[in-house]
């Protein structure tokens, strides 16, 4: 999917309290604070029967095609917290094509009369960058899904099925977009059985669109202040068939939702796992080898949190925005509980190639990705806020910065709906009458639950042998990282710097660089898990000698001071991570193959590994891929991001490689 730069909308506001905002981008008023969430309650919560109909239920997905200035989100929210039969959770998919700017929605919320939700709301809200950002509010029982960027573009992207539709946004005459006629197809295709839709337009063009989209059109009501609208129910005379002809779902879709898991993994991967399932109510087990969580690879003492930029805003570029923003928000919310798990004070990473920071602007300006989220500042700029003299332009990350991975591993596993077992090595799994078991090497069960989520590194490869028949490109690497003090006491480095290596300042004052690179094979890793002991002084030398080149800092002359730590790595040959449902061995017979989405699915079996050198940046996003996919839930990633970390990428490559040659 090709992405676009955000614009903010561009909104005057009048100087009377009853003033409405005004749109100069369409020449259209919005509606004040009070008038839209009368409307929303009259149009949209009316219209969709609600919230009657969400009642008793666990999950309830509403689509909005335009979020506006919020006020349907905010009826919708405070409707469900009225209600003593909400369902559990409420998920709102929102489009936002022209969204407005933090200010500008504070400001339009400024005499709201929901004052703390729409305080929330505001405080909630995240820089402009095309992507999909998931908000949770009132603990995760409440989940604003915004999908930035052009309903058009973003609509056949999104994964998820609607119970209910808000069809809203200006006029066709002053905003044709939302109102075409493959923008109203594609909410037939993202709508569940029975889904019933509302607007507040009545152009016979829009309703003649929705007829021809599958939508039932019924009495066309009339709101209090007599307001036509129009309401319909998602009833096609024709549906096609949403599963392939093995019957096996292509991805599963919401029968009876699950309501425990097992994962295999105690680190960073399996622990973003089980705080996702968990998030969406879920049971969750916890099993690892070793007796204590997060004592492999994510046992170092710190790693770097950030997203990267590049000149086709790619797959890679995308998937590691979408990643950081998701990571920051989650840590930041761990942070607040416990201070030591990191510090996301921002992030510099040295431009050391020689093409200077006037190019680095002009590739911004013509990405047009906003300054809350990167920016690019020269070597005197980056020296001050680094604290230390640094030899390049860099870009400044603010969001970024560092987490303490097995603090934060342990905060997970303690919450509340997870149960952490040690010392329970996967031998092997099977599945029996809609279960998953593992069991140990002497096979004895470990755990059982209908869903199963492999987040084990160089073991899950063994465990799905019998399951899958993914033969996945895979290389182990070993790296070492240094710990040490200055001679003359804490050091000056005041926020984590990358590029050559990196550098992270620590809360003890001492300084963390790395890390070596030493290629290994996933058997060695297998076979030789505990290294994170050992350690050799040419390795220190060489993160020593980095830390010099990258911040000016020289090497402590006190040996006794540089502590060691090894871990194993493991990535797939194309460096971005396997995350998904694990597809059949074999599909149907005639079936496609050249699309992963279109692949028949194992039921309940999900793996998350290979997150490489990025796993803090990447697991709590992926982690909630995997459990938006295990319960049916709108995912949070468009479908090609999705495609791209699919454990069956390789399978289609291959088949689009057979189509070419043939």
């Amino acid at each position: 999917m090709k992405t676009a730069p955000i614009r903010p909308a561009r909104i005057a506001f009048g100087a009377g309290r009853d003033s409405a905002p005004h749109s100069l981008d369409f020449d259209a008023a919005y509606p004040t604070a009070e008038a839209g969430l009368a409307r929303a309650r009259q149009v949209f919560l009316r219209g969709t029967a609600l919230p009657a109909r969400w009642a008793g239920r666990g999950d309830f997905v509403v689509l909005a095609t335009d979020f506006g200035l919020g006020h349907n989100f905010l009826a919708t929210w405070q409707a469900w917290r009225d209600d003593p039969a909400r369902c559990t959770r409420l998920f709102v998919v929102a489009i936002a094509s022209h969204p407005p700017g933090a200010a500008d929605l504070a400001r339009a919320h400024a005499t709201s009369p929901l004052p703390e939700l729409a305080s929330a709301l505001v405080q909630a809200w995240p820089v402009l960058t095309p992507n999909l950002q998931a908000l949770d509010f009132d603990g995760g029982a409440v989940q604003l899904l915004l999908a930035l960027g052009a309903v058009a573009l973003l609509l056949p992207a999104l994964h998820m099925q609607a119970d209910a539709i808000f069809l809203d946004g200006f006029g066709p005459d002053r905003d044709p977009g939302p109102w075409q006629t493959r923008v109203l197809k594609a909410l037939g295709r993202k709508a569940a059985v029975g889904a019933q839709l509302a607007s507040g337009c009545t152009a016979p063009a829009v309703i003649a669109g929705l007829r021809s989209a599958g939508f039932a059109l019924q009495p066309t009501g009339e709101s209090d202040t007599r307001q036509p609208f129009t309401t319909a129910q998602w009833a096609p005379r024709y549906t096609q068939p949403r599963t392939p002809p093995s019957g096996a779902p292509a991805r599963p879709v919401r029968t009876q939702r699950p309501q425990s898991a097992v994962v295999v993994g105690a680190g960073l991967a399996g622990a973003a796992a089980a705080q996702a399932l968990a998030r969406l109510g879920l049971q969750v087990t916890v099993l690892d080898r070793r007796r204590a969580p997060a004592l492999e690879a994510s046992g170092n003492p710190a790693g770097l949190v950030h997203g990267t930029v590049n000149g086709d805003d790619s797959h890679y570029a995308r998937l590691f925005r979408a990643a950081a923003l998701q990571a920051h928000r989650s840590y930041a919310a761990a942070i607040a509980d416990d201070p030591l798990i990191g510090a996301l004070n921002g992030l510099l990473r040295l431009d050391l190639g020689d093409s200077g920071r006037p190019a680095q602007q002009a590739l911004l300006d013509r990405l047009g990705l906003p300054a809350g989220w990167v920016q690019c500042v020269d070597a005197a700029a980056a020296s001050a806020r680094a604290g230390v003299q640094l030899p390049a332009p860099a870009w400044l990350y603010p969001d970024g910065g560092w987490i303490d991975p097995a603090r934060w591993v342990r905060h997970v596993l303690a919450r509340d709906g997870v149960r952490f077992q040690g010392g329970a090595r996967a031998g092997r799994i099977g599945f029996d009458d809609g279960r998953w078991t593992v069991w140990d090497d002497a096979d004895r069960p470990l755990a059982t639950a209908p869903v199963l989520v492999l987040a084990c590194t160089s073991s899950t490869p063994q465990l799905l042998e019998p399951w899958s028949a993914e033969a996945w490109p895979l290389d182990a690497t070993r790296g070492q990282v240094t710990r040490c003090s200055g001679d003359t006491g804490a050091t000056p480095l005041r926020c984590a710097v990358a590029g050559d290596g990196y550098a992270i300042p620590l809360p003890d004052g001492s300084l963390l660089c790395g890390a070596t690179r030493v290629a290994g094979t996933l058997d060695e890793m297998r076979d030789r898990p505990d290294i994170g002991g050992e350690f050799t002084l040419a390795a220190h030398q060489h993160n020593l000698e980095r830390l010099q080149r990258l911040t000016g800092l020289p090497p402590p002359r006190d040996q006794a001071g540089w502590q060691a730590r090894s871990g194993w790595r493991l990535h797939s040959d194309d460096r971005l991570p396997i995350a998904g449902a694990l597809p059949l061995r074999e599909g149907p017979p005639g079936g496609r193959r050249d699309q992963a989405r279109l692949l028949p699915r194992i039921d309940g079996l999900f793996v998350l590994t290979a997150l490489g050198a990025r796993g803090l940046t990447l697991a709590p996003l992926l982690g909630r891929l995997v459990a938006a996919q295990a319960t049916g839930t709108p995912w949070p990633l468009e479908q090609d991001l999705a495609d791209a970390v699919d454990p069956a990428r390789w399978r289609v490559r291959a088949a689009r490689q057979d189509q070419a040659g043939g």
